[in-house]
């Protein structure tokens, strides 16, 4: 019964009579849209098109048309809608109402989001479905195919018959003529009229029949209303009751124009769109809108869809393109169509204007249409909205909402606008009906193209409708609705499945306007938030109940109890603050969990967090004592505290507050109830004074309770004195003058008042500058920047301030010297502004610059220096002696003071003095030199008494940063390098570390880093640089005297022979020739290594790890510096000096020691293989007797290690001279071929004189081109046709030469005889010797096609640094030499033979 009735009402609510349109949800709900949304006419017009196009031209663009520019306000709306909050599925959370099958289960591609709850509601249409499977079982009617929806339901089926339903289902009508199975085949597409009196059906075979549902006649039956052999895919009343669209299979799309004379009946087609042009998969006509006087009305407006494109046309007046925009996706997805009325504002108002929105594969589009009158109509694109999933229907629910379709049968609920999944909802259980077979005309034959059956696999446009915002699936036997629940439906949605928590979320997102889809809500926002507030609370009721009967944990430990509370608790105390419902939360809500101690406990302290952030001020006076109670309980006093502030006064028992805040010393809570209920600022101020004036005048130890007191107390006077509410907020405006002027006249108050006899004056002063005298400044210092002090009586009070301050301070001893410091530093700053008004005696100015410059005092050095400073800036110390002043600054090492009294009087050498003192400023002073030495404005005096004290200070800048002073030596005095040097004589390690700097700029000017001018270094500033990198860095040096030639080579040898630098002296008698001498060096220090290497071996210190392994690393070192050196020829001593130690050894030192010596032997003998033979390496190895006693397997790897390395280079030989004679071989052979190539002339007249080439003088020749133009030599001569290469000279085309516009630099020719001319014309001759003639053409041809040598080639590859390059004319491609793979491993060459 149960089911019935909603099945009953549902249907009811679908099949209502048509009513005007009002702004309500269900249908237009764009008059609440986001400013975002809203269009304006002026920005998005687009501009007039001087030619229209026409239907024929668009069909003729290609279909790769780049899509329109969309409009950059919605480009940012143009994003992917994908799936990101965590889909949910409730147990009992069924895809059908819960009435109607509660027994069905979510299936698992259904996602409902918890932020939304359940959207859709699903209804199954039992009366019509059983009727449909009723029909299709005892008449044969046949299975589901088609479907119309509007004030009635036609179904049509696979035999062609139609049923016609009521809105309570009940079959009014079945039609069929009883020859519609045979002939006409499967019903393929519905159309009913705007007063549903007539229907549309067409058929599989392309018959279109009318009828009157009124009578249930049939009216017309119209068989060539186009090609035949085609289904009807689509038919469509237009608003005109005499004209419908149709389209069929073969992708054409027809006007049906309907007319009765003389009382019959009769109509004619007339194709619109021919499928030959592109196959329309889709169309859809725009219906009239609602409202009246519209500029649409009089202009019949249809959207239809290719396979590549998307048309919107007008039909009547006339037929006229509008808009065209590509569309693109896979070959088996067919295009979208939906049209809607959405409201737009505009500055006259709200206006309603319709969108479409067309869709394929993923990409949805939306496109509005500005109509301002008939023949005014243009579009403008709104969005892009991109899916995740492939898309097989589409359509608008309401004017926010988009309802989608996917290939895997999920419904998707769209926020459109905000490009949100709101649910997605499976239908696989529906058995959607398809129109694949229609789409591929299986009823006449399959004549369709392959495109259109292979999109048509997943066409279900006829399948799938909507009518008022109920969208009614048509399954194999059933039919289902789904619509979109009610705001109240979706709460008890959730409420009736126990889900409370997602309830009440629900409802305050429909509160707060955050909800989506939303519908049936008063548009008025206060009856709106009145009704939701109503029924949240009936909600909250219920879940209260709930969570403190049924859902309580009955068993197990105390900690389920309080997860279960603690989980509950936020929801309830949320929701009542959110709907501004505290009445209820501590009343009926509070009651209720009060009757359990843990819920009760648990309640207030979930108050905590809303009470800190400010969300609940007020709280019931009950439940505030409960409160202040519990916390005493549970001794957490702070926390307390920290409530307190933040509570509106009126909620607590104030007598009953300020005796528990004054017990446990809550003394923020003392000062906010203080303000708060009296606006009483100084009676809490003067009681905490009291009680630090006991503690700090007293002198007794300031425990941890006086100190937080003390702080509360610092804070509590600067906010106050700054406007500032404590511990939160701001003071009110009508209060604020009264409370600083208070706070102020109570801390400078004589005495307090009930004084003691021994109370000093100013007893408030006193204390707190005893506590922290520069944090109470501090707050001093800020109370003076606001605007009350600007006034004359403001003025006046600063000054009095002052003055106590002095009085109390320093006119006594009871403050430490730190203390009056900072006091005097306090002034400073005030007297520094420009604004100053304080006045101080000569006497305590004096005493200011005393203590600012003690040297005594070493705290805070900088702070005093800059009070100082800023003093001079504001020129408060004019008055004084600038020699005493400075007198002080040096003293008290005031080096920025210094520097600008100095500056003043142009004693720039002192200032520089000031900058090298001051070590947090050294380096600036290489700046300051430069300035000083570049400015003009300098007198010569003084820029000489500053030359002099920067040569005098060169040690301390060289130590600061030997880079900088070396640039400014060589840049600002460049006369002056020998006087520097001289300077720093005494000191070589400076002096190294100057010349260093010296040579690196000079090197960064070489590279081109420095762009200043150069300086020249003599070769002497080299030689002594050296000569001390020996000293300091003699492991560099020989790496330096390969990097540079400035310094002279005999001087330089000596210099490395004074310090016994090895490596370097060997380089440099390298340099000089003197090859052996160097080769002995080298070699003795190898020889020195070895010896070590065998002593520390020998001496049995194994163990030291390091000192074995620092010799071996040594030993390898000298090594390779020998064996570089001994490319030039010198190996067999180093060989030798190698073996030596193996012999030595032998049987003495662990095995692995002489295995190491022999890898070092063995890369020996591989680098030697280059250059001495086999015979001689193997023959010195088998005579040492470290080799020649011992046994075969102890050579036996070195002598493999060699042959190995032997038959490699062999067979890389042998390899390497194969290929040059193949390439050689290939070079000579095409050289052959080119010189052996005959050419033909293009006539047989001289191109000059037109003669004929044999009609000339035997002793001349003829000359002929590789153009095949030819020529008598005479005739070339005369036109002076050559150029000049060399000694020789070469001949040049004239006719070739003369069309381009420059010479021709090599056009040479052939020249032949007449005789031999003839002779390769005519007859071959008799013997193949050529005559001199041909010889001398044969030698210019070898001249003209030399190439560079192999040898030159080779020599170029070995020696790429120091030879030229060859320039390769006739080089071909294919040789191995111009091969990026190519490669060769060559020796170097001979060592240089001795002069």
């Amino acid at each position: 019964m149960a089911e019935s009735e909603e099945e009953s009402s549902c249907l009811q609510q679908v099949y209502v009579e048509k009513q005007e349109l009002d702004d309500s949800e269900d249908v237009l709900d764009l008059d609440s849209i986001d400013v975002r949304y809203e269009i304006d006419d002026r920005e998005f017009d687009l501009p007039e098109v001087s030619v229209p196009q026409s239907l024929e031209s668009i069909l003729n663009e290609p279909d790769d048309l780049p899509e329109i520019e969309e409009d950059p306000l919605f480009l940012e709306q143009a994003e992917t809608a994908s799936v990101t909050s965590d889909a949910v599925s409730f147990a009992n959370n069924g895809a059908t109402s819960g009435r109607s099958t509660p027994s069905r289960q979510v299936r698992k591609d259904s996602i409902q989001y918890p932020l939304h709850g359940s959207v859709l509601r699903h209804v199954v249409l039992r009366g019509i479905s059983s009727q449909i499977v009723s029909a299709a079982e005892r008449v044969n009617a046949g299975l589901p195919s088609a479907m119309a929806v509007s004030a009635v339901v036609a179904i049509g089926s696979t035999h062609g018959v139609v049923l016609i339903f009521d809105p309570k289902q009940t079959l009014k009508l079945c039609l069929s003529n009883g020859q519609t199975r045979e002939q006409y085949g499967a019903v393929s597409a519905l159309a009913l009229n705007n007063d549903c009196t007539r229907l549309l059906v067409g058929h599989a075979r392309g018959q279109i029949t009318m009828w009157d549902l009124t009578t249930g006649k049939l009216l017309r039956t119209i068989t060539d209303a186009h090609q035949p052999g085609s289904a009807i895919l689509h038919i469509q009343f237009t608003d005109d009751p005499t004209l419908a669209i149709f389209s069929d299979s073969g992708g054409s799309v027809f006007e049906l124009n309907f007319r009765r004379l003389m009382g019959v009946r009769g109509s004619d087609s007339t194709c619109i769109f021919s499928g030959s042009r592109g196959e329309v998969c889709s169309i859809l006509v725009l219906h009239a809108g609602p409202l009246q006087d519209h500029p649409l009305d009089d202009l019949s407006i249809m959207a239809l869809a290719t396979m590549s494109k998307v048309i919107v046309i007008t039909i009547r007046p006339k037929l006229r393109v509008l808009f065209h925009h590509p569309l693109r996706g896979n070959s088996n997805t067919l295009p979208l169509l939906a049209w809607h009325y959405v409201f737009v504002q505009q500055q006259t108002g709200r206006t309603l204007e319709p969108v479409l929105a067309f869709a394929r594969s993923s990409t949805i589009y939306f496109c509005q249409l500005v109509c301002k009158s008939p023949d005014n109509v243009q579009f403008v694109l709104l969005q892009k909205l991109t899916v995740p999933y492939v898309l097989i229907h589409m359509m608008w629910i309401n004017a926010k909402t988009l309802i989608t379709v996917d290939s895997l049968e999920r419904m998707h609920l769209v926020d459109v606008r905000h490009d949100e999944e709101l649910q997605v909802l499976d239908v696989g259980d529906v058995k959607l009906v398809y129109g694949s077979s229609h789409f591929k005309s299986l009823a006449t034959g399959g004549n369709v193209s392959p495109a259109m059956a292979l999109a048509g696999e997943n066409a279900c446009y006829q399948s799938v409708a909507l009518f008022r915002g109920q969208v009614l699936l048509l399954g194999t036997k059933s039919l289902h609705v789904f619509t979109i629940r009610t705001w109240f439906e979706r709460i008890n949605y959730l409420a009736r499945q126990e889900h409370y928590v997602e309830a009440l979320a629900l409802a305050l997102s429909f509160y707060e306007g955050s909800a989506r889809a939303v519908i049936g809500l008063d548009s008025n926002v206060e009856k709106r938030k009145g009704l939701i507030a109503s029924k949240l609370l009936r909600v909250l009721y219920e879940f209260v109940e709930a969570s403190a009967t049924k859902n309580v944990p009955t068993r197990g430990a105390i900690h389920l109890l309080v997860e279960h509370y603690e989980s509950v608790m936020p929801v309830c105390i949320e929701s009542c603050i959110s709907i501004d419902r505290t009445d209820v939360l501590f009343g009926d809500v509070y009651d209720r969990f009060s009757q359990d101690f843990v819920a009760k406990a648990l309640f207030l302290e979930s108050l905590e967090p809303y009470i800190l952030d400010d969300k609940l001020r007020h709280i019931a006076p009950a439940v505030m004592q409960e409160l202040v109670e519990n916390y005493e309980e549970r001794k957490e006093i702070d926390d307390l505290e920290r409530l307190i502030v933040h509570l509106d006064i009126m909620s607590m028992n104030i007598d009953h507050i300020v005796k528990l805040c004054w017990k446990h010393s809550l003394y923020d809570g003392i000062i906010y109830i203080f303000n708060q209920s009296m606006n009483d600022y100084i009676s809490p101020l003067e009681e905490l004074l009291n009680i630090l004036m006991d503690s700090i005048l007293n002198k007794k130890d300031l425990t941890d309770k006086v100190v937080k007191l003390a702080n509360k107390v610092l804070v509590y006077v600067s906010c106050c004195l700054a406007g500032r509410a404590y511990p939160v907020g701001d003071i009110s405006e009508s209060i604020m003058l009264q409370v600083k002027t208070s706070v102020l006249k109570a801390l400078t108050v004589l005495h307090t008042k009930q004084p003691a006899e021994e109370e000093p004056v100013y007893p408030y002063l006193r204390t707190l500058l005893h506590y922290s005298t520069r944090e109470f400044l501090n707050a001093l210092a800020l109370a003076f920047e606001e605007p009350e002090f600007e006034s004359e009586v403001g003025r006046q009070q600063k000054q009095r301030i002052v003055d106590i301050l002095l009085q109390i301070m320093v006119d006594n001893m009871e403050f430490s010297p730190t203390q009056v410091g900072a006091l005097f530093t306090f002034l400073a700053r005030q007297m520094a502004k420009a604004a100053n008004t304080i006045y101080v005696s000569r006497m305590l100015f004096e005493q200011v610059l005393e203590y600012l410059s003690n040297p005594n005092d070493s705290s805070r050095h900088e702070e005093r220096e800059q009070a100082l400073i800023e003093l001079l800036h504001a020129a408060g110390l004019q008055q004084f002696d600038e020699e005493r002043l400075l007198a002080l600054a040096e003293r008290a090492e005031f080096y920025r003071v210094c520097e600008l009294l100095y500056d003043k009087q142009h004693q720039y050498d002192k200032v520089l003095s000031c900058y090298l003192r001051d070590t947090s400023r050294q380096v600036q002073a290489f700046r300051f030199i430069e300035i000083v030495m570049s400015n003009p404005a300098r007198k010569a005096a003084e820029k000489k008494a500053f030359r002099r004290k920067v040569l005098e200070s060169i040690e301390l800048l060289v130590a600061i940063d030997q880079q900088q002073t070396a640039e400014l030596l060589a840049c600002v005095f460049p006369d002056s390098m020998h006087e520097v040097t001289t300077r720093l004589a005494h000191e070589p390690r400076l002096l190294y570390a100057f010349l260093t700097g010296l040579i690196d700029y000079k090197e960064s000017q070489a590279i081109g880093i420095k762009k200043k001018e150069g300086i020249v270094i003599g070769s002497d500033v080299y030689e002594q640089y050296i000569d001390l990198m020996c000293e300091f860095d003699p492991a560099n040096v020989c790496t330096y005297v390969k990097s540079t030639d400035a310094y002279r080579l005999e001087n330089t040898l000596e210099i490395c022979k004074k310090h016994q630098v090895m490596d370097a002296m060997a380089h440099l008698l390298e340099k000089s020739g003197q090859v052996h001498d160097a080769f002995v060096i080298l070699l003795q220090n190898l020889q020195d290594k070895v010896g070590d290497l065998c002593s520390v071996l020998l001496a049995g210190h194994e163990s030291h790890t390091v000192d074995v392994s620092a010799s071996w690393s040594a030993l390898q070192v000298a090594l390779c510096v020998v064996v570089q050196f001994c490319q030039r020829g010198l190996w067999f001593p180093i060989l030798e000096t190698m073996m030596h130690p193996q012999r030595k050894l032998d049987h003495k030192v662990a095995p692995q020691h002489l295995d190491s010596f022999k890898e070092l032997t063995r890369h020996v003998l591989n680098s030697m293989m280059g250059y001495i033979s086999v015979a001689a390496i193997l023959k010195c190895i088998m005579e040492d007797p470290a080799y020649s006693t011992g046994k075969l397997s102890d050579i036996k790897e070195l002598v493999l290690g060699m042959l190995e390395m032997y038959n490699y280079e062999s067979t890389l030989l042998h390899s390497m001279k194969n290929l040059l004679n193949q390439d050689l071989h290939a070079q000579l052979a095409r050289l052959q071929q080119t010189a052996n190539r005959g050419y033909a002339a293009k006539s047989d007249a001289c191109d000059l004189c037109h003669k004929p080439l044999a009609h000339i003088v035997d002793a001349d020749n003829i000359v002929l081109f590789r153009c095949a133009h030819s020529y008598h030599m005479p005739c070339l001569q005369s036109m002076g046709s050559f150029v000049r290469l060399g000694s020789e000279e070469a001949w040049k085309c004239w006719h070739c030469s003369t069309k381009i516009s420059r010479p021709l630099s090599s056009a040479k020719g052939r020249i032949r005889s007449p005789s031999s001319q003839l002779a390769d014309t005519v007859s071959a001759p008799a013997k193949n010797v050529p005559d001199a003639q041909q010889v001398q053409a044969l030698e210019q041809l070898r001249r003209m096609q030399k190439t560079v040598s192999r040898l030159a080639i080779l020599n170029e590859l070995a020696h790429p640094e120091s030879r030229p390059r060859f320039r390769q004319h006739a080089a071909d491609n294919s040789s191995i030499l111009q091969q990026d793979g190519f490669q060769l491993r060559l020796a170097p060459p001979p060592p240089p033979t001795e002069p």
